[in-house]
């Protein structure tokens, strides 16, 4: 295989550790904003992430999901059994007419048949979408008619946090201004009582025609390298959702070589976050997967029915690597009647902490009370353009993890000292990076710096290499599994002629994950009060969707220039922590005052 220039040629060890029908002849050629990976190569995704351990007698009986339920049920899918679903799934979206390149849609939780359904769609090369479950009909109507998918699959309902969730029935209301799914098969999860329209089917009713346990894997389609395998929504322009598009051959290279090189040395391997999140679909399914590893999945809420959930999973299947968000560890951090015993220790080898920085104290915690070792503490960046996590600052395999050439810039693009901070940039190409963007692009990655991918993410280099991430030069957080631009919020909110100034923050909440708030210096005249609040929750809402809209209003006598932007936003945060929904007025002093806490 011809290397190129540039790229790191650990690239095509990687390719060596996947089943490829047709070997590829080149590893990377620049071609357009994205390059070429794995040129001539064509290879299927469920054959590599499932049928090939069939054929495996070391693998094909070792549990593929160990799956556990909110309300406490279980069960065990082997790699042959998840084999079986999975070519019965394929068979009966074949028989509804489902070829390569038709999107499916997957409005569903953390469940085995979700595994089932991504691995179905990709033997067949239609490309799928997650839809976070949790999603109001509004925007899950705007995600579908983003899609265009042929066929939804979602649930009867969904468990989240003690309730039922009717996600069927918020899909009938979604598909009323969406249109264009001719079929809607219904995963039976909670028993719930739904209404039944033309097309749509039961799962177990629509695969038990095609249920022939298998002796030996059945051929499974080879697709082209760049054909696509998933899509992942980025932050909403202007209200209108943005679709990532990621190839099957860029997506597999990129999660098979974080799996093993940069997150786990092997053993049960769990990712504790939202599925829809790509990061989750990339390294809490097709890692593990595709190097035959034990995946723990939990569809609920980490403190039902009570706070020493994680604990009992980590104990119970013996977790090895534990991948998830600051945010999860910080919630469990501050959880005082759930301190981790001393037996996770005994289990838990290392713990990856993903989509936000990391900041000291949560790690020194990590460190010290969870897991005993700093040493087995990674810090993971990526971005959904860039097919997951690219970097783990502890990796579990150093030499064989390929590079990404991150350097830190100054504005001019020139790199800066240890310790000043700058935006990150890629200086080599990297296969996890998407293969087109459907929509408003946003921030412009490739345009900003020749030859080099600006990643819009401020940093910090340490002596001896380590980068601390501070976070987005253009603010962008996750609500609900979607993210939202601040920024875009930002200037919304200053086009309102009531308005003089604006910031927009977002602070965990432990009832939504992330709460945005928007800090407003009203004009001379303005009435201040519940009724402006709740006009420029709407006037946002009209603009730019639902999951925008601030969820708390904060009025500001005025935005001093006493502090500098950086300093200001963080004293805002501090006061949006304490405030809860609603609306609130400050003082300039105050947010002086907060600068200092």
């Amino acid at each position: 295989m011809a290397e190129a220039a540039g790229v790191d040629p650990r690239w095509a060890g990687v390719a060596e550790q996947l089943t490829w029908a047709t070997p590829p002849t080149s590893l990377y050629e620049p071609e357009g904003p994205y390059g070429r990976w794995f040129g001539g190569g064509t290879l299927n995704a469920a054959a590599n992430c499932v049928y090939r351990h069939v054929v495996d007698p070391h693998v094909d009986d070792r549990p593929a999901i160990l799956w556990e339920g909110e309300p406490g049920d279980r069960c065990v899918l082997t790699y042959r059994e998840l084999a079986d679903e999975v070519t019965a799934l394929a068979a009966a979206l074949r028989g509804l007419d489902v070829r390569p390149g038709d999107r499916i849609a997957l409005h569903l939780g953390w469940l085995p048949e979700t595994v089932v359904a991504m691995m179905a769609c990709a033997r067949i090369g239609a490309p799928y979408a997650l839809i976070p479950v949790p999603l109001p009909v509004e925007a899950l109507a705007e995600r579908l008619a983003s899609l265009a998918p042929r066929v939804l699959v979602t649930q009867d309902g969904a468990w989240r946090h003690g309730t039922i969730i009717p996600t069927k029935s918020r899909v009938d209301d979604a598909l009323t201004a969406a249109g264009g799914v001719e079929h809607t098969i219904v995963v039976r999860r909670t028993g719930l009582d739904v209404a039944w329209y033309e097309g749509d089917r039961w799962l177990h009713e629509l695969v038990a025609p095609a249920r022939v346990p298998a002796t030996e894997p059945e051929p499974v389609p080879a697709l082209p390298g760049e054909h696509p395998l998933l899509l992942s929504w980025l932050a909403n322009r202007r209200g209108r959702p943005v679709l990532a598009v990621h190839g099957t051959a860029t997506q597999l290279a990129a999660a098979t070589a974080l799996h093993r090189y940069g997150i786990s040395p092997g053993g049960v391997f769990w990712c504790a976050g939202e599925i829809s999140w790509l990061g989750a679909q990339v390294h809490g399914v097709l890692g593990p997967l595709v190097w035959g590893d034990t995946a723990v999945m939990f569809e609920g809420t980490l403190d039902v029915p009570n706070r020493r959930r994680l604990w009992d999973i980590i104990e119970r299947y013996g977790v090895a690597t534990l991948v998830t968000t600051p945010s999860v560890l910080n919630r469990v951090r501050g959880w005082a009647d759930a301190a981790p015993p001393e037996s996770v220790r005994r289990t838990l080898r290392r713990v990856i902490a993903m989509a936000e920085p990391l900041d000291p104290d949560l790690r020194a915690w990590v460190a010290d009370q969870v897991i005993g070792d700093a040493h087995a503490v990674g810090d993971a960046w990526g971005q959904i353009e860039l097919g997951g996590i690219v970097t783990v600052d502890s990796p579990a395999d150093a030499d064989r993890l390929p590079d990404a050439g991150l350097t830190v810039v100054d504005p001019d693009g020139e790199p800066v000292d240890d310790g000043t901070p700058g935006e990150v940039v890629l200086r080599r190409p990297w296969a996890g990076m998407l293969r087109d963007v459907e929509g408003e692009r946003g921030y412009d990655h490739w345009g900003l710096r020749p030859g080099v991918y600006s990643t819009g993410d401020r940093a910090i280099r340490h002596p001896g290499g380590r980068l601390e991430f501070l976070g987005r030069i253009d603010p962008v957080v996750s609500i609900s599994g979607q993210l939202v631009s601040l920024a875009e919020i930002r200037d919304v909110l200053l086009d309102h002629p009531f308005l003089a100034a604006a910031e927009v923050v977002a602070v965990s909440d432990q009832r939504v994950g992330r709460r945005i708030t928007a800090c407003v210096v009203p004009r001379p005249g303005a009435a201040v009060g519940p009724r402006l609040a709740a006009d420029l929750v709407a006037t946002v809402r009209e603009t730019l969707g639902g999951l925008a809209r601030p969820r708390t209003i904060l009025f500001i006598d005025r935005f001093g220039d006493d502090l500098s932007d950086d300093a200001r936003r963080r004293a805002l945060e501090v006061l949006a922590a304490s405030v809860g929904d609603g609306s609130a007025e400050i003082t300039w002093a105050q947010v002086r005052a907060a600068s200092t806490l």
